[in-house]
């Protein structure tokens, strides 16, 4: 087996990108337009897959479905959602299901961390909102897509959580608790729905997305160099990898997984 992986012969080269095919199948990605979720939509496309682009701003969705399409000839759309809402992610599962009939892969990739001031300058509202939309709606999503997926051909969810998770600063908890909660979904959903539906976590670092150009100069920097061994942060096209491999049949056997993509910021739990 390891020789025809490895081996650049006719019959071998396709056993590879086989593994991570998605033709046929159809995926939603949940803050999708932007990002990191941007680039697992456009990756997922390339390999085959239809395409929803979720996000709470339509016109962002639909903008990179018609890119998505242009660039790649597979079917895509765009579906405003804000999974805070609960009405919101049943909306988004009729109209997935209603465009294509079935899905395959769900990303919970939708976030949001708000800054604070101090600890008990937190709002109820801001605490709500934080844990509706980093916590409460992959809930109900995984819920919906899940229990769809297991009854049909089963697929695969994706959560994104953070390296807060386990590493919590003062100035992100409630989003960091948010995170953490992700991860016991991940690990109860993968049992949940088991045997047809995998269920696993990336947990990202610092990583230079749209959202770091709003940091003071010389932040990812300084981060960098004390306390991440790349010293750098990532790209948002390196979460591809990751993406494409719990996504697809190259993580057949892998499920409740949760891989930290950071750089090696965060040192194993003792």
């Amino acid at each position: 087996m390891l020789a025809r992986l490895c081996t650049p012969d006719k019959g071998s080269v396709n056993m590879t990108d086989d593994l991570f095919d998605l033709t046929g199948k159809v995926a939603v990605v949940t803050g999708g337009s932007r990002g990191l979720g941007r680039e697992m939509c456009l990756a997922f496309a390339a390999r085959g897959a239809d395409i929803v682009v979720a996000s709470r701003k339509l016109e962002a969705c639909e903008a990179l479905a018609a890119e998505i399409e242009a660039m790649t000839g597979r079917s895509a759309i765009g579906v405003a959602c804000h999974v805070g809402r609960w009405d919101d992610c049943d909306s988004l599962l009729h109209q997935a299901y209603e465009r294509f009939g079935h899905v395959e892969v769900l990303v919970n990739n939708a976030g949001m961390s708000p800054v604070y001031e101090s600890l008990t300058g937190v709002t109820e509202e801001l605490f709500d909102k934080v844990v509706g939309v980093n916590m409460k709606g992959p809930f109900r999503l995984s819920a919906l897509f899940g229990e769809r997926m297991a009854s049909q051909n089963g697929g695969s969810i994706i959560n994104v959580s953070s390296i807060a998770a386990v590493q919590p600063g003062a100035g992100e908890l409630p989003y960091a608790a948010a995170k953490a909660g992700l991860h016991a979904f991940t690990l109860g959903f993968a049992r949940s729905y088991a045997p047809k539906v995998r269920v696993n976590c990336i947990m990202p670092g610092m990583f230079l997305t749209d959202i770091s150009t709003a940091w003071a100069p010389g932040v990812i920097e300084n981060a960098a160099r004390k306390s991440i061994p790349l010293q750098r942060g990532g790209e948002a096209n390196e979460v591809v990898g990751a993406a494409l491999y719990f996504a697809s049949d190259a993580s057949s056997y892998t499920t409740g997984a949760i891989l930290k993509i950071d750089g090696g910021a965060v040192y194993p739990a003792a």
